[in-house]
C-alpha cells in the first residue's frame, strides 16, 4: 500500500503538512472541517504538494522532515514539484 505526505495551503495561507494512504479522502475530510484542529479554522484548503511512499514508516519520517523545513523552504519545494 501506497503512503502519501501532502501540503495544503490553508484560507489564511499558512501551510499545513499530513500524511495519508488515501489522499483524495483526506482531502475531503480536511475541507468538510473534520480533519486536523489545525485546518477546522483555516477552511477553505486547496492540495499544493503531495509524494508518495513505499511504506508508511518512511512516509512518516518524511512528513517529519518537511515539518522541520522553514515556510520559504517548503514554498520552494512546492515549487520545483
Amino acid at each position: 500500500m501506497a503512503y502519501y505526505i501532502y501540503i495544503l495551503c490553508c484560507g489564511d495561507g499558512t501551510l499545513y503538512t499530513g500524511s495519508t494512504n488515501d489522499v483524495e479522502r483526506r482531502l475531503a475530510v480536511h475541507q468538510a472541517g473534520k480533519g486536523a484542529k489545525y485546518t477546522r479554522a483555516r477552511l477553505p484548503v486547496t492540495l499544493v504538494y503531495q509524494e508518495t511512499h513505499d511504506d508508511r514508516s518512511s512516509a512518516l519520517r518524511r512528513e517529519a522532515a518537511i515539518k522541520k523545513l522553514s515556510r520559504q523552504e517548503k514554498l520552494k519545494l512546492i515549487e520545483t514539484h
